[in-house]
């Protein structure tokens, strides 16, 4: 035990003097995650707006509609029609409503969609709303709408979603590039090939690295959550032991992925193109920053069978909802399959030289 708590001293002793990896390591997330949580404070939905091509003489109709998307809380930007038309000409505008004959015509930006779709519901609504008012009938019922996630503790704060984000995606760079780097450099340099010949014992040399990594990763999370709290009121909803069980899981899933992919690289640029290969589809695809829910349903499946996605969304579950691990245990099977097979791909393909 004297042999491994030296070991696992060196380590750190060698990190810390990489400033650049401290500063990736512990500083980037924070700086993340206070620049996107103060950009998005209030949710990161964009503002539902609509320009409004001014009629050449407004009526009765006009002043009803206005009347009614004033209503239903939509921004409305009364323009001229030649300004109106050089900003749809620029891409500025993501839905425009013209007057066309006695009614009006509602144009679309189709590179704006989804800003665009609402808006235009919000349209139809309102030129429902106005008619009615207009020809003295009741006006249309609308349904309640409340937007809360499955647990009922949603935070209107874009933060709360990109944190359990970062701290998925610090476990996958810390395999992949600090676990697995750190090995190929070794074998490329000769280092394993000396510690092969002395009397360290490889078990020894390995935990050590292992338990690095693990409080590594625990002071990560732990400033992450004291930034979160500090920052945006951002708090843990459930339990800290469930918290605690899917970290512990995915660190050990994706260290194992790292030792894995370690195993097919000679030099450290070989292992570079091969680990970026793996990091960037699952940090763009599986929900680090946004949600794929307007994705191909191709695409959602295979996300969903990546070991980050689960993970990701059992993380979500118990910190931003207060939920438990029950409904969870698909997703966390996926994430142990993979750490498992990767861990005996890792056992295959080890060798010191």
């Amino acid at each position: 035990m004297m042999i491994l708590w030296r070991q696992f001293a060196m380590e750190w002793r060698l990190y810390g003097r990489d400033r650049v990896a401290m500063f990736w390591t512990f500083a980037f997330p924070v700086i993340l995650l206070v620049g996107f949580g103060t950009i998005f404070r209030d949710g990161g939905s964009p503002k539902l707006s609509v320009v409004r091509v001014q009629a050449p003489a407004p009526g009765p109709q006009d002043a009803a509609l206005d009347q009614a998307l004033a209503d239903l809380h939509l921004k409305v930007q009364a323009l001229p029609k030649a300004e109106a038309e050089a900003r749809w000409a620029r891409g500025e505008t993501a839905a425009q409503l013209e007057t066309s004959g006695d009614g009006y015509r509602l144009r679309l930006n189709s590179y704006l969609m989804a800003q665009a779709g609402a808006t235009a519901g919000l349209v139809n609504q309102a030129w429902l709303m106005a008619q009615a008012r207009l020809s003295g009938a009741p006006e249309p019922g609308r349904i309640p709408v409340s937007v809360e996630s499955p647990g009922r503790k949603r935070s209107a704060n874009y933060a709360s979603f990109l944190l359990p984000g970062l701290l998925g995606l610090n476990l996958v760079s810390m395999g992949l590039f600090s676990v697995g780097m750190v090995n190929v450099s070794y074998r490329e340099k000769g280092k394993f090939r000396r510690l092969a010949v002395t009397p360290l014992p490889k078990w020894v040399f390995l935990l050590g690295q292992v338990l690095h990594r693990l409080t590594v990763t625990v002071i990560q999370a732990a400033i992450l959550l004291i930034v979160g709290r500090l920052a945006f009121g951002i708090q843990n909803q459930g339990s800290f032991l469930d918290l605690l069980v899917i970290m512990t899981l995915g660190t050990g899933c994706f260290m194992a992925f790292g030792f894995a992919l370690s195993g097919f690289a000679d030099t450290s640029e070989g292992y570079a193109a091969i680990s970026n290969l793996v990091f960037f589809p699952l940090m763009l695809l599986s929900g680090v920053y946004f949600t794929l829910d307007a994705a191909p349903a191709w695409l959602q499946h295979a996300v969903a069978a990546a070991p980050l996605a689960p993970f990701l969304r059992a993380l979500r579950a118990v910190f931003n909802d207060g939920g438990s691990l029950a409904g969870h245990g698909a997703g966390l099977a996926i994430v142990a399959a993979w750490g498992l097979a990767a861990f005996a791909l890792a056992v295959k393909r080890f060798r010191w030289a």
